[in-house]
């Protein structure tokens, strides 16, 4: 990271002051832990890819912030309890009076992979760390940066937390309609308790007038087709393209990269499968988008996209199996379109369908706050760490950054 400082920006000089990080923080590397230590406690274990498991000890009091110094360079983890740095991390021993959450931020605008010592195997040295030079900010306008930074963070987190609880009971409900069969009758009843009559199905007992179908009975399915390399770009050129499950997010996949070739294109809301290993992980398409030879696209042929959804979130709950357990390292349109699903009578299906479909337009929407939320921070990082944006730190007056 480059620190070049121009007075015309307003640069308060005062506030800041050039030195190594090595005078500011002080690196140790992590503790070695075999597996199966690592087991269900209070103290997180964490590793250069983040936290990897729980133990009943802890290596080091929190708050913590933990580097990648193996395998994973760089990627950088703040902890606010007591902790295990694995052997593939650094840690934070001193802080030397500075903020830790700021020098969490601070770590992450590093590029730390290019100070990589390793050969076969990627390896960051805490004594190349420690040299950097670096122009650093008094404590009390670190503190005001971590904090804007940190409401930002805050504010993601807490939209993940509601995204996972929509989707829980979006799943939940699924589970008591058509797993449980406990949907409720023409009386409002739970249907099974209430003594629902059932007959016998390939898939088993099913409530009486469901049926079982094939998929390509109910769905329509597109497989995917890769474009030629030529096509590709960073730029926003075409629509968003993805060749498998690289850039899937929890729901919806993130989009890095584009083709101004149309080769295969999923709608908006279609149910992204991938068709190779690992077979049957789902996300849904947040727009339209190019889909590669390792996706394909699902889409109900009666505008029943979320019980189809968490239908194959069933059926796929285990990835490279499905059914009796057969494993796949791959499957073609003719076996997808073959697999067995049940479906239910419409009066069912559609009540569903109506209370599933506004919790998923509610984690959509929540979604697209995240990103915008992640956007607005991710650049303003950057330009907080520079100095680029001049951050007041006058006693008893509120947060505002100046440009």
């Amino acid at each position: 990271m480059s620190f070049d400082y121009d007075k015309s920006k307003n640069i308060d000089f005062v506030q800041w002051s050039e030195c190594t990080i090595g005078e500011q923080i002080t690196l140790q590397r992590g503790f070695d832990i075999t597996k199966k230590k690592i087991r269900v406690g209070a103290y997180p274990v964490i590793s250069s890819s983040g936290i990897t498991g729980f133990h009943k000890e802890f290596k080091v009091e929190g708050p913590g912030v933990i580097i990648g110094r193996k395998g994973t360079l760089g990627t950088v983890f703040y902890v606010d309890k007591n902790y295990w740095p694995h052997d593939t991390s650094l840690w934070v021993k001193d802080f030397k009076g500075n903020d830790p959450k700021f020098v969490y931020y601070f770590l992450k605008t590093l590029d730390m992979k290019q100070y990589n010592v390793g050969s076969a195997n990627p390896t960051l040295n805490r004594n190349h760390v420690h040299p950097l030079k670096v122009k650093w900010p008094i404590f009390t306008l670190q503190r005001k940066i971590s904090d804007i930074l940190g409401v930002l963070d805050e504010q993601i987190e807490l939209n993940n937390a509601i995204n996972k609880n929509l989707e829980q009971i979006a799943q939940a409900l699924f589970k008591r309609w058509f797993i449980d069969f406990e949907f409720p009758n023409e009386n409002g009843e739970p249907y099974k308790s209430s003594g629902g009559e059932f007959e016998e199905s390939e898939l088993g007992f099913i409530p009486k007038g469901w049926i079982v179908s094939n998929i390509y009975e109910v769905a329509e399915i597109s497989m995917g087709q890769s474009p030629k390399s030529e096509f590709y770009n960073n730029i926003g050129d075409g629509l968003p393209f993805h060749q498998g499950v690289t850039n899937y997010g929890i729901r919806f996949p993130k989009n890095n990269q584009f083709s101004s070739q149309l080769l295969r294109v999923a709608k908006k809301g279609s149910v992204l499968i991938s068709v190779r290993a690992p077979v049957g992980r789902l996300n849904i398409a947040n727009c339209d988008m190019v889909i590669g030879r390792g996706l394909g696209a699902i889409n109900s042929k009666t505008e029943n996209n979320s019980y189809l959804f968490y239908s194959l979130k069933t059926i796929f709950a285990r990835e490279d199996q499905y059914g009796s357990g057969t494993i796949f390292n791959s499957v073609t349109k003719k076996e997808l379109e073959n697999i067995k699903i049940v479906y239910p009578i419409a009066r069912v299906i559609n009540q569903y369908e109506k209370v599933a479909k506004f919790i998923d337009k509610q984690i959509f929407n929540l979604s697209n706050e995240i990103d915008s939320l992640v956007n607005l921070r991710d650049t303003l990082l950057p330009k907080l760490m520079s100095g680029e944006l001049r951050v007041p730190v006058e006693k008893d007056t509120e947060v505002t950054i100046q440009p």
